[in-house]
């Protein structure tokens, strides 16, 4: 979440260094029309004023551009905490899996029952994987483990892959 935060902070900055530059830059640009405009023929002042539409133009697109890649990250950023809370999911009951396998929970258990039937789905493809050592009813699941580890690298891929998309292009 502090990342996002620290992304929508860095967005709101970027805006606000941005108007600062353009407002400033505008207003040099009228003092300097101005003070000219009384020297200048009409063809002078008819140039200038198509220059500053231009100017102007530029900015209000520019503006909007920021404004979208704004938005743009506001949602990539809760799309990364939904995605965020999904796999914390899946690492909690993976590990308490792993736990009620290390340390021997019963299988008649209505709360072992119930964990195992909501994390089958994600451990199903691990099972077996690799051998389980046990002792009675201890069992450490090195299945399991992989499982845990792959799932965290497939969680760090797609937080890698949406924040490519939130961050702001920049041309090289």
């Amino acid at each position: 979440m502090a990342r996002d935060n620290r992304l929508l902070l860095d967005e709101e900055r970027r805006l606000e260094q941005y108007e600062a530059v353009k407002n400033t830059a505008r207003s040099e640009v009228q003092t300097r029309v101005k003070e000219q405009a009384d020297r200048l023929n009409q063809e002078e002042q008819s140039e200038i004023e198509s220059l500053g539409n231009e100017f102007k133009q530029g900015a209000i697109s520019e503006v909007q551009d920021t404004d979208f890649e704004v938005r743009r990250a506001r949602r990539v950023a809760r799309y990364s905490q939904i995605v965020d809370y999904v796999f914390y999911l899946i690492y909690g009951l993976i590990g308490i899996q792993i736990i009620f396998d290390l340390f021997g929970a019963r299988r008649s258990n209505g709360f072992r029952n119930f964990i195992d039937a909501v994390s089958w789905p994600w451990l199903a493809p691990f099972k077996n994987l690799f051998p389980d050592p046990s002792t009675g009813h201890f069992q450490v699941r090195f299945s399991y483990l992989a499982a845990l580890v792959i799932y965290m690298l497939l969680h760090l891929a797609i937080n890698g892959l949406l924040r490519m998309i939130a961050h702001r292009k920049t041309a090289v």
